[in-house]
């Protein structure tokens, strides 16, 4: 199903450059395929008269078909009479193109030189003759040429020869003369044998290779080079010649003789004032570069979210921060080398334009990165810009709704050998909003400008001599190569002059450009603006539809609304509801698991993901969002629709659809569209529906413009040629946006009789165009220019609104024409012929299946192996797991002793500590009875003491008044000193004598007290703690420390005791 929508129809007559491998030269970056060369012209020197043209039939043009076609005409006996041919090209060459065969064809050279001198026979003579121009060598037969994809392998080259050498014979070859120049700038030239006409010629510096056969082999006699045709380096597409000589002595002579011309340059060459100043011109090199700027704003969550912006200006808020993204990268050289950016040296900011250097002003805070190799490496210049600053002022103040502001962007760059910063000039436009704007609907448009950078070699490096830009470009502008704008100015890469308008398209050209770019895929934009009164037609048919989806009706107004096309905010949910995959949680499910499953199609999946919707920013960057839920939305279908798989032009389709809506309901309008619209019908079975509708469309072109019919079969244009992938892909493939959403509102709701009115409308408005074509301006047309022809919306509505009007009530009748004329064709056809070709079917089918049936047998065996290492690797897991569950088993066991004999210590320390608190209780107890003793005795002392105090009180008292009495004075009576406890009555002095006892008694008691009740206290906590120590570390000889313990407390009590009496 991996097909080049068709454009190698199979069994379609075309002239065909013959195609040895998979490969048919330089292929479109963006779509995979492309048509070699339909030209009906061989050269543009050839003579007036007929050239003769080989027409063949190669299907799509592999080696295999090349080599089965190739033997069916050798037993073909009717083609003598039928003209031969001799494809070839001849590009004009280009000065800036790197040819590098010289080393090569000195290679050759050296090797025909070290071969040894063949004498020849006096009978066969070696056909030779020298001119001014070069050596001819006559008795040479032309087999033919093929395009071959490695100009300079010598294995291909081989196989090429031996291919066209073993299969072109008799009058299937051309007699011709060969001339080869003699230095290298000459040309080889090709004459026929009869007329001496010139054919075709090769300048030198093309041919990049030379080969001669191997020796004592069939191909012993034959010649062959390589040779490069086409402009540029992108465009290039490489043949290989073979030739066959009469006389084998022949070939290393000419082999020589390419030899010579490679070494030898023109003799009496001066360089003259005009070639010293062309000299110098060609010193002078051009660098292409593309620098893209990105504004973002803060969103004050601590993001940056992009700014809107038109075709002329950026929409900025006030007073909020900004961030700048530059992107700089190198498109092209005219040398082909590249320059490599060191570091960003600054990036500046002023208001207005042609501003000077010094007002411009300096961002601080930049940062820059790389990604990618070679010519696409690109480098992120990432800036931060406050707004607020005095200098921005006129960039931060609201602009008039009409106004705008001009702004200068300039970064500079340490390019490495180049001494001295280059600088890249952008002025843009800008309007101001209020910092509360929102902006509803805008495309995030990036500002695209390129620069010329003209250089001069000098001994340290280069020197600057000039930067030129354009201003600012569309982004579906700017695919003009280097190499096809060198072959435009004719060598030189951009003129001196003010404007370079030659290297780019600016914004205010032409639309319908004379380029030879195709238009990309997924170029334009779409404008999600929508008048009021259009969305309150569209509400109303909404809510009436919603309320009558089960009975599967639809508006009537909903005709006149498609037609005028969707508006853009809508058509997620209105292309649901127009196919009927609206709710299908089912569907949804499944594209989960699916997406999860192994899918064969992976490596083609990437591939054209790659070059889907390229000019799309959504699908623009490898690896991003966009490409990774194309790749999931593809691979879940190839693993849904195992029949067909995926195919390639699918991608578009499912991308356009991933614009509208999330991936899960994306995939359920892709199932609807396949199956229900009959799209997968058109991949099945040989592309036997494809075929059907490429025949109603010959009908229908065949009744309404006859002219035109007739005038593309003059030409031998058959319509597979430009509508395969029209109804492959449904449009999406190279129109722009605007118009493929279009046609997909219009497709939705009619079905695929869209197909043919849109096709019918396409070659109706462009009708005038076409019949004054030629057979290559036709193709081109088609591929280039038609798709231009629609990037405004008004012509696009025209296109619309043609097709809307194209009747195809035909078709049906169409259908059964076919269908009958295929049987008359199996009735007609030969018996042998049918069952030649179902043989050969039945053939290709066996090998098939024998291929299949082989590596299913390897994969069985594979598996066998793997899983046989498989149960090995689990039996020894198996095993080990065994031992270490004993083992566990066994420490489980002692653990669990380890637990009952802990428990049991447990137990009894418990039980210890249970009778030591009684103990203690006791203890505490005996003593608060002996204290509560204590104090009642010190309280009868004090009470006694003091009645002893009285009693003495009142015995002097009297003593004192019976001295008064007998007339004795104070003075006369000598008070005694205080009496001692020995001159005190002996009751009172026992007395004291006792009191001071007891008190010294109660303070050792209470001390006493104190300390046991400190002891206590501190036998508590070092039990405490040893309990938790046993309960955390389960030592067994706990009993042991607690045993010590135990007896050190009983000891310090009974020492207590002992001092308290």
């Amino acid at each position: 199903n991996d097909i080049n929508f068709m454009e190698y129809y199979h069994n379609s007559q075309v002239h065909f450059k013959l195609g040895l491998s998979d490969s048919f030269g330089k292929s479109s970056a963006e779509d995979g395929f492309e048509i070699l060369n339909y030209s009906r012209e061989i050269d543009s020197e050839l003579n007036t008269n007929q050239v003769p043209v080989l027409t063949i039939n190669i299907g799509r043009g592999s080696h295999d078909e090349l080599i089965d076609y190739l033997s069916q005409l050798v037993d073909e006996c009717d083609m003598e009479g039928k003209d031969n041919s001799l494809l070839c090209s001849n590009d004009d060459p280009h000065d800036s193109y790197s040819i590098e065969a010289q080393g090569d064809a000195k290679k050759c050279g050296k090797e025909s030189e070290k071969e040894k001198e063949i004498d020849v026979d006096n009978s066969v003579e070696i056909v030779q003759s020298r001119t001014n121009e070069g050596t001819i060598f006559h008795g040479v037969t032309y087999l033919g040429c093929a395009s071959i994809s490695a100009p300079r392998s010598e294995a291909e080259i081989q196989r090429t020869m031996a291919t066209l050498n073993q299969h072109i014979k008799g009058n299937q070859a051309m007699d011709v003369s060969v001339c080869i120049p003699c230095d290298s700038e000459g040309s080889v030239v090709v004459y026929e044998a009869e007329t001496e006409t010139e054919i075709t010629h090769f300048k030198i510096h093309r041919i990049l290779f030379c080969a001669k056969g191997a020796p004592e082999t069939f191909e012993a006699p034959c010649f062959a080079f390589t040779c490069a045709h086409g402009g540029s380096s992108d465009t290039a597409m490489f043949q290989c010649h073979v030739f066959r000589c009469h006389v084998i002595e022949a070939v290393p002579k000419i082999l020589r003789s390419f030899a010579a011309a490679f070494s030898k340059t023109p003799r009496g060459s001066s360089i003259t004032d005009s070639a010293s100043k062309e000299f110098q011109d060609k010193a002078k090199e051009y660098f292409n570069f593309e620098v893209t700027l990105e504004m973002q704003e803060d969103d004050g969550k601590g993001n940056y979210t992009t700014t809107p912006k038109d075709k002329t200006c950026f929409k900025l808020r006030v007073n909020v921060e900004r961030k700048l993204l530059l992107t700089v990268s190198q498109t092209g050289s005219s040398s082909g080398k590249e320059l490599e950016i060191e570091r960003c040296f600054g990036i500046l900011i002023s208001p207005g334009r042609n501003v000077k250097q010094s007002d411009m002003h300096l961002l601080e805070t930049m940062s820059m990165t790389s990604n990618g190799h070679g010519d696409r490496r690109r480098y992120t210049i990432t800036a931060y810009w406050d707004p607020t600053e005095s200098v921005f002022r006129l960039l931060n103040e609201e602009t008039p709704r009409d106004m705008r502001v001009f702004m200068t962007i300039a970064v500079d760059l340490v390019i490495d050998n180049i001494q001295e910063p280059v600088r890249f000039v952008i002025e843009t436009r800008a309007s101001i909003y209020p910092q509360n704007e929102r902006f509803w609907y805008f495309t995030r448009r990036q500002l695209v400008q390129q620069f010329s950078l003209c250089l001069r070699e000098t001994v340290d490096g280069y020197e600057v001599l000039d930067i030129q830009t354009s201003g600012e470009l569309d982004r579906p502008k700017m695919s003009i190569n280097l190499p096809s704008l060198q072959s435009l100015t004719g060598g030189n890469f951009i003129a001196r002059s003010p404007s370079v308008s030659s290297l780019t398209t600016p914004n205010g050209v032409d639309e319908d450009d004379d380029s030879d770019e195709p238009l990309m895929s997924g170029t334009g934009d779409v404008s999600k603006d929508c008048p009021e009164d259009e969305l309150a037609l569209w509400n109303e048919v909404l809510t009436e539809w919603r309320q009558m989806l089960h009975q599967k009706n639809k508006p009537k107004k909903l005709a006149a609304l498609v037609r005028r096309g969707i508006p853009e905010a809508l058509r997620g949910e209105v292309w649901q509801l127009l196919c009927g995959a609206q709710n299908n949680p089912e569907m949804m499910d499944s594209y989960r698991v699916l997406i999860n499953k192994d899918c064969s199609c992976e490596q083609v999946i990437e591939r054209d993901i790659n070059r889907t919707f390229p000019a799309h920013e959504f699908f623009r960057q490898t690896g991003g969002v966009g490409q990774d839920s194309l790749f999931k939305l593809s691979k879940a279908y190839a693993v849904y629709d195992d029949e067909i798989g995926y195919c390639q032009g699918l991608s578009f389709l499912a991308a356009a659809l991933l614009l509208h809506m999330p991936e899960e309901q994306a995939f359920c309008v892709l199932v609807k569209i396949m199956f229900d619209y009959g799209m997968r019908d058109v991949f099945k079975e040989d592309f036997q529906v494809l075929h059907l509708r490429l025949y109603q469309l010959d009908k229908l072109m065949e009744d309404t413009m006859p002219d035109l019919s007739s005038h593309l079969k003059d030409l031998g244009i058959e319509s597979h040629m430009f509508a395969s992938q029209w109804f492959l892909t449904i449009f999406t493939a190279k129109f722009p946006l605007f118009l493929v959403f279009h046609i997909l509102d219009f497709f939705l709701y009619m079905g695929v009789d869209t197909v043919f009115q849109v096709a019918l409308a396409l070659l109706t408005l462009s009708k005038k165009e076409l019949l004054t074509l030629d057979f290559e301006g036709v193709l081109k047309y088609f591929r280039i220019s038609l798709p231009k022809k629609y990037k405004s919306e008004e012509t696009a509505r025209l296109l619309i609104k043609t097709a809307a009007a194209i009747k195809t009530k035909k078709l049906k009748k169409y259908e059964k024409e076919y269908i009958t004329m295929k049987e008359q064709e199996k009735y007609d056809e030969d018996p042998v012929t049918r069952l030649e070709r179902e043989n050969k079917a039945l053939r290709l089918a066996n090998l098939r299946l024998d291929r299949e049936n082989d590596d299913l047998a390897h994969e069985l065996v594979t598996s066998k192996i793997y899983l046989r290492n498989e149960v090995d690797k689990l039996t020894d897991e198996l095993e080990h797991a065994l031992k270490e569950l004993e083992t566990k088993k066994r420490l489980l066991g002692e653990t669990a002793e380890d637990k009952k004999c802990l428990e049991s210590e447990v137990f009894q320390v418990k039980e210890m500590l249970k009778r030591e608190l009684k103990k203690s209780e006791v203890e505490n107890t005996r003593n608060a009875a002996i204290i509560g003793d204590y104090k009642v005795i010190c309280s009868q002392l004090s009470e006694r003491l003091e009645k002893e105090q009285v009693g003495y009180n009142d015995t002097i008292a009297g003593y004192k008044k019976k001295l008064k009495s007998l007339g004795v004075t104070d003075e006369d009576v000598i008070t005694p000193a205080t009496p001692t406890l020995d001159e005190t009555p002996p009751d009172l002095g026992e007395a004291l004598h006792q009191l001071r006892t007891l008190e010294l008694e109660l303070a050792q008691t209470k001390l006493a007290l104190v300390e046991a009740e400190c002891k206590n206290q501190d036998l508590n906590h070092e039990l405490t703690a040893v309990i938790n120590e046993v309960q955390n570390s389960k030592n067994t000889w706990f009993h042991k420390t607690l045993t010590s313990l135990r007896e050190a407390a009983r000891k310090e009590v009974k020492e207590g005791k002992s001092d308290a009496t």
